[in-house]
């Protein structure tokens, strides 16, 4: 039985070994997200309610982890959101649901802390099986002023997004130094880094696709 709850400071590196398994080429060569998640814990943003792990007989095979961010809107006000991310599954584990069920008490909590509304930046095709939608649709572009279409939004209750169109913007602690996650990852296994696979080529077509606000 696979059950979810809090992480604690015991499960610190199995968390990260699964977000770096899970991510590992998918839609980088490589990835950044396991030196990610070490550093947000420690982020003045992060919600340390919302860092869930599911557990399958004792061994953490998931996890998913919010900050807190902003949108600023086009009537000059700040809105307190969140971001979602990183989320993974080990690979062994993935197409059973278990990341629906980490969002859906990611969205549960998040409802209970009274936050308006989560987005993150992923997969279309997977988060709009999942409650999310195109932030274009609410107005909402990235920090640069752009739609994207791998910006994805969700209200935590009707109407929460109706009237903040704006740009959103992530914590600082996204924008990883690289040269620090290739020390960090010193510390895992080595695995053979991938170029080119369908999902790097799919996030690619999709940078190319942004557009600018033409307000």
């Amino acid at each position: 039985m696979i059950e979810l709850r809090q992480e604690i400071p015991c499960d610190h590196r199995d968390t990260e070994n699964v977000i770096r398994e899970a991510f590992w080429n998918h839609y980088t060569p490589a990835c950044n997200d396991h030196y990610l998640i070490h550093i947000m814990r420690d982020c003045p943003a992060f919600v340390p309610e919302l860092d869930i792990v599911a557990v399958e007989d004792g061994r953490i095979i998931g996890n998913s982890m919010c900050l807190k961010s902003y949108i600023v809107g086009d009537d000059g006000k700040y809105y307190e959101v969140l971001s979602l991310g990183p989320i993974g599954v080990l690979p062994e584990y993935q197409h059973q649901g278990i990341g629906g069920r980490l969002i859906a008490r990611t969205k549960e909590i998040a409802k209970e802390l009274s936050f308006r509304g989560i987005l993150l930046c992923g997969d279309p095709d997977y988060y709009t099986r999942q409650g999310f939608i195109s932030a274009e649709k609410y107005e909402i572009r990235n920090a640069e002023n752009m739609y994207a279409d791998a910006l994805l939004a969700c209200e935590l209750y009707q109407g929460a997004f109706s009237e903040i169109s704006g740009c959103y913007y992530e914590d600082e602690i996204y924008n990883v130094d690289e040269n620090c996650v290739k020390e960090f990852d010193k510390q895992f296994p080595t695995k053979e880094i991938v170029y080119g696979t369908p999902m790097q080529k799919k996030f690619e077509m999709m940078i190319e696709r942004v557009k600018p606000c033409q307000r």
